[in-house]
């Protein structure tokens, strides 16, 4: 597989902020997401490498390590075990490693191979019995409604043959990757398992809009409430609320409900606001006595 340096699937230099990978990792999943490039299998691909390269440079330790290993990261906690395997062993020899680029270094040996190399793959002429490989990821996704993702809630993934039990945390986003570790592929020759990565797409609600933690909701409100003012039931995530409308409310008016958003991912109780938006409703099939009273109220203005 051709070397994918995340930095630039994400548009960001090698010492960008936590800060500046998340606002990239944002842009670039909006812009690729498969909801809206439905028939366009590059955007698809293009989805699957920003999250890839968002679920390693937004971890501090992955990151940590893929930009010393690069591409073999994952190989990471092996190359460092047998470095200090070496060390205490009174190895005297240069140290190899994968350099961030993607280049090897090291010291050879006959085979033209360095020692480190084969101590963890084996000898490139024949088998070794030291051949010891980490299993392959495996990736799938899994959609939600937006009720769904706002509850913790177990679900049952069939992935290759294999049915796994996952909890699913309230206030998943929608192109978020979570890691399960050890559900991927098998390892050979007792190397690690593989690990599995979900990404969950989150269906659109035909009542709520939501950005980040925060819901959105257009209300219909009708003249004469609007006018007068009153009182209006309006539906949250898990209940219905009432506000009291004040007398001379405009068409547009927002109110802001604390609280009454989406729940804060892993931060059980907290919850983003719902802001509600008015739509005055403009009555139609006026009787001739209510354009007339209309008529004398244009009258007074």
């Amino acid at each position: 597989m051709a070397y994918i340096n995340y930095y630039d699937i994400l548009g960001v230099s090698k010492d960008a902020s936590q800060e500046d990978i998340k606002k990239a990792f944002k842009k670039l999943a909006r812009k690729y997401h498969p909801d809206l490039n439905p028939n366009d299998p590059e955007a698809k691909q293009h989805f699957q490498e920003i999250n890839e390269a968002n679920e390693v440079l937004s971890d501090p330790e992955k990151r940590k390590k893929y930009d010393q290993y690069g591409e073999n990261w994952k190989h990471a906690d092996e190359f460092e075990q047998q470095r200090q395997n070496q060390a205490n062993n009174g190895f005297n020899g240069r140290y190899s490693y994968w350099s961030g680029n993607g280049n090897f270094t090291g010291q050879e040996n006959d085979s033209g191979f360095s020692d480190f190399f084969e101590s963890l793959f084996g000898s490139h002429k024949g088998k070794s019995t030291r051949s010891v490989f980490r299993g392959q990821d495996y990736t799938a996704e899994l959609s939600l409604t937006l009720q769904e993702a706002a509850t913790t809630h177990k679900q049952v993934l069939t992935v290759n043959g294999k049915k796994i039990r996952i909890t699913i945390p309230a206030g998943i986003a929608d192109g978020q990757t979570i890691i399960l570790k050890g559900q991927g592929g098998p390892g050979t020759n007792g190397g690690p398992n593989g690990d599995l990565y979900i990404t969950f797409i989150i269906k659109e609600d035909p009542i709520f809009k939501r950005l980040g933690d925060d819901l959105y909701i257009d209300v219909p409100l009708n003249l004469y409430t609007a006018i007068l003012g009153g009182e209006q039931i309006i539906q949250t995530m898990d209940s219905k609320v009432k506000l009291q409308i004040k007398p001379g409310t405009q068409n547009g008016t927002k109110i802001r409900l604390k609280g009454k958003g989406f729940p804060v991912y892993k931060q059980e109780g907290q919850y983003g606001d719902m802001i509600v938006t008015f739509s005055i409703q403009i009555p139609t099939n006026l009787t001739e006595k209510q354009k007339a009273l209309f008529k004398e109220l244009q009258q007074q203005d």
